[in-house]
């Protein structure tokens, strides 16, 4: 997915404006299901014998999903939908409290009891956020870190403090207001570990903590880990050392050496005297943080370490990682053992009592055996060996062919999730989009109503591509990622404002057949028809038939001080919704944009409730949708010459250039030639004007021709004579597009030249 960003620029930049973007993501699959890798894991334990535990997966959907679990079941609970980028880590903090962070740049918090509300967004890390730490005994401080190198280290009691209403020009929630508690927003408070090892902060006035930003590691930061009681913080990344911090001041105690590659995981112990790092160069160290060193090495795996969890003790550690495999090492004697060989790269594990809960990339999570309460229990199963001290002597029993046999062959409990998108092809008509997903599966979807309208099944995507192909020339007027595991389409003005339709292509009932539809306006209709509804509802139907938008603002004048408004006038400006462009409520989109406050956010397009607005919204979007008003668009007219084919004796109806829709039809050509044929009005005129009240050579078709046709004939089969249309000598099909016969046919950069000649014989 592209990164998420503020599109604008300052007043005082001489570069245009970059508008904000639009964002629909599709889904045709069970909401309840991830779609995309699941990055991240947490359980939360009931307090009370008889409660429910609770499982959270942060995936590469974007969405968080909360899970009640049962001995022999994990039911899902609720969704956290607002992060707009790959959800890459989370962390419980007390009993009631969820924090995430994604690519989007942010951290957000949760009420993680709740039916996914989010709490705040914290916006301050310059790059993708891919790790946190939380302190289990100190439910106030969370460390964040990622790409940018930044280590922040929240406090979360100020961070989500209430501070006075004169700090709301200043403050973000996780979605300017959409998605969030409603609340006064704080400023957030953070402390910042610095190059010098000091914490900087400051206050302003009585508003609370105002972060400063410093940069702790020179380089990105991929894993992080916190003691019980929050005093000692570990970070590493690719620097390939372990920095110790205390995360009280913010100095930094020590720096540890020998791993030689990027640090993808650690973990501390209770008290924080010793640490476990995992590795790309395949290796795990144990340290002493007291002796500031490495006192054992572990060469269990044969690819990157990406995953870590120890058992309560801290005496036997679980790892997980690229190389498919789960295994469990007794720290004390070195023996390992293979739990389980998975058929995707594990990312995190999480220990649930006596199982291990097991992320991979892909969107399903799978429960294994794990003996956590007393890990000798497996180890009397036979098959382990003894781990090495250097990452190359297990790779060369690997290739010596003693790999070990993996203790369990099925996990005890599976949560399934549904396929990712991998693959996908824009067709050219603009509407349908082929998809291929992980299991190869290929569909068809129709990107203006969100749905799947044909499944192929598991066929080849590039023969299917080959079948499905059209001889249409529309513009783009989208672009499409999977990032996210599901169709992402991205709307950006003005480009998504130059395809139009006639209403007869879309078989739109009760509109004249030439009709021109735009495609992007009535898609966006088609969206957010359910925030009009709600919007009207709450405006009541003097506001609503007014079109007054915006409380206290005039996005007509300050639209049209940006830049030159086009009025639709071949629509109504009503909010009906043609079938073609009507989204289903089932599988509803998420949208995900900005307004003119705050970043990104992300909602179901059914959870939108009307009082969003431009705060909210990008303006060219309402200014579509309640308004009518479209940017200028380019290149909706195509120029052409109109001449008798060579040898041809019919009469010659113009000289001049001609102009008209890129979207006409052939067949409106063929009638206009017949018409001035059967009028015997030839216009053998140069300036190219060849029709009462038609200047400078338009081509109008709501004007050529008379319309009357027999019943029972096409539209173009008029009265004799009969007319063929030919470009390049081929005669062309009346059904196609000028648009059309320029790209397939003429392929010259020259204006179009389009010859005529009397069909003989009908």
């Amino acid at each position: 997915m592209h990164r998420v960003g503020s599109a604008g620029n300052n007043s005082n930049s001489v570069r245009p404006r970059k508008e904000k973007r639009l964002t629909y993501v599709l889904s045709d699959a069970d909401d309840t299901k991830h779609c995309a890798g699941i990055n991240c894991l947490a359980v939360l334990k009931s307090p009370v014998s008889d409660g429910s535990d609770y499982l959270f997966t942060g995936s590469r959907d974007g969405t968080l999903k909360r899970w009640a679990l049962a001995e022999d079941s994990a039911s899902y609970s609720a969704t956290f939908e607002s992060h707009v980028d790959w959800v890459n880590d989370a962390v419980l903090v007390g009993y009631s409290t969820l924090v995430s962070c994604s690519s989007d740049t942010t951290l957000k918090t949760w009420n993680c009891l709740s039916d996914g509300i989010c709490t705040r967004t914290l916006r301050q890390h310059s790059d993708y956020v891919t790790c946190l730490a939380a302190a289990e005994k100190n439910s106030n401080i969370v460390a964040s870190s990622g790409l940018g190198g930044e280590v922040f280290i929240w406090d979360l009691e100020a961070a989500l403090a209430s501070v006075s209403k004169s700090n709301d020009a200043m403050e973000e929630d996780c979605s300017n207001g959409v998605n969030g508690s409603g609340n006064p927003l704080p400023m957030t408070s953070l402390r910042t570990i610095g190059s010098s090892n000091n914490i900087s902060m400051h206050t302003t006035q009585s508003h609370g903590y105002v972060p400063i930003a410093a940069k702790g590691h020179k380089e990105s930061v991929y894993a992080l880990a916190m003691n019980e009681s929050g005093t000692i913080l570990v970070s590493g990344g690719t620097e390939k050392v372990v920095r110790v911090w205390d995360s009280r001041t913010g100095s930094k105690t020590m720096k540890l050496r020998g791993h030689t590659d990027n640090i993808r995981a650690l973990l501390l112990d209770s008290t924080g005297r010793f640490c476990l790092s995992g590795s790309s160069d395949s290796m795990i160290r144990l340290w002493d943080l007291g002796q500031q060193r490495c006192v054992h090495s572990y060469a269990v795996h044969t690819d990157s370490v990406w995953a870590l969890a120890s058992t309560p003790t801290f005496s036997h550690v679980y790892s997980g990682g690229r190389d498919l495999s789960l295994y469990l090492t007794d720290l004390a004697t070195r023996e390992s053992l293979l739990l389980c060989t998975k058929e995707h790269p594990v990312l995190q594990l999480a220990l649930h009592d006596d199982s291990i809960w097991v992320a991979t990339t892909d969107s399903s999570v799978h429960r294994w055996p794990a003996e956590g309460r007393n890990p000798q229990k497996v180890f009397q199963r036979g098959g382990s060996f003894l781990a090495g001290n250097l990452s190359f002597s297990r790779a060369r029993i690997s290739l010596e062919g003693s790999t070990p046999v993996s203790v369990y062959k099925e996990p005890t409990l599976s949560i399934p999730g549904t396929p990712a998108i991998v693959q996908h092809e824009i067709l050219n008509n603009r509407r349908h989009v082929l998809t291929k997903d992980t299991t190869g599966s290929v569909k068809l979807w129709e990107i203006t109503r969100g749905v799947v309208v044909q499944d192929f099944g598991k066929v080849s995507f590039e023969e299917k591509k080959e079948q499905l192909f059209e001889m249409v020339s529309i513009p783009g007027w989208f672009t499409v990622d999977t990032r996210l595991g599901s169709l992402s389409v991205h709307l950006d003005t003005p480009q998504c404002f130059s395809a139009e339709m006639y209403s007869a292509d879309l078989n739109i009932a009760g509109k004249p057949e030439d009709d021109k539809v735009n495609l992007a306006r009535e898609t966006l209709k088609g969206l957010l028809a359910h925030w009009m509804a709600k919007r009207r509802q709450r405006l009541g139907s003097q506001s609503s038939a007014n079109g007054d938008v915006l409380s206290g603002k005039d996005i007509t004048s300050r639209s049209l001080a940006r830049s030159r408004i086009e009025i639709d006038g071949s629509a109504e400006n009503d909010s009906m919704v043609y079938p073609s462009f009507e989204f289903s409520t089932n599988s509803p989109p998420s949208i995900i944009t900005e307004g003119s406050q705050g970043g990104p956010w992300r909602k179901k397009v059914t959870d939108l409730d009307g009082t969003e607005d431009e705060k909210d919204f990008p303006w060219w979007c309402l200014d579509c949708v309640l308004h009518n008003r479209l940017p200028p668009r380019e290149n909706t007219k195509c120029s052409f010459y109109l001449h008798p084919c060579e040898g041809s004796a019919v009469q010659i109806l113009t000289q001049g250039k001609l102009s008209a829709p890129r979207i006409l039809r052939i067949h409106k050509v063929v009638n206009y030639v017949i018409e001035k044929m059967v009028l015997d009005k030839p216009l053998d005129n140069p300036d190219g004007s060849f029709a009462p009240g038609l200047g400078g050579g338009q081509l109008q078709h709501s004007t050529v021709g008379d319309g009357s046709y027999r019943p029972g004939l096409k539209p173009w089969q008029k009265l004799r004579p009969s007319i063929e249309i030919l470009c390049n000598n081929q005669v062309l099909s009346p059904d196609m597009s000028l648009a059309t016969v320029r790209a397939y046919i003429w392929k010259k950069p020259e204006d179009l030249v389009l010859n005529y000649r009397l069909v003989q014989g009908r």
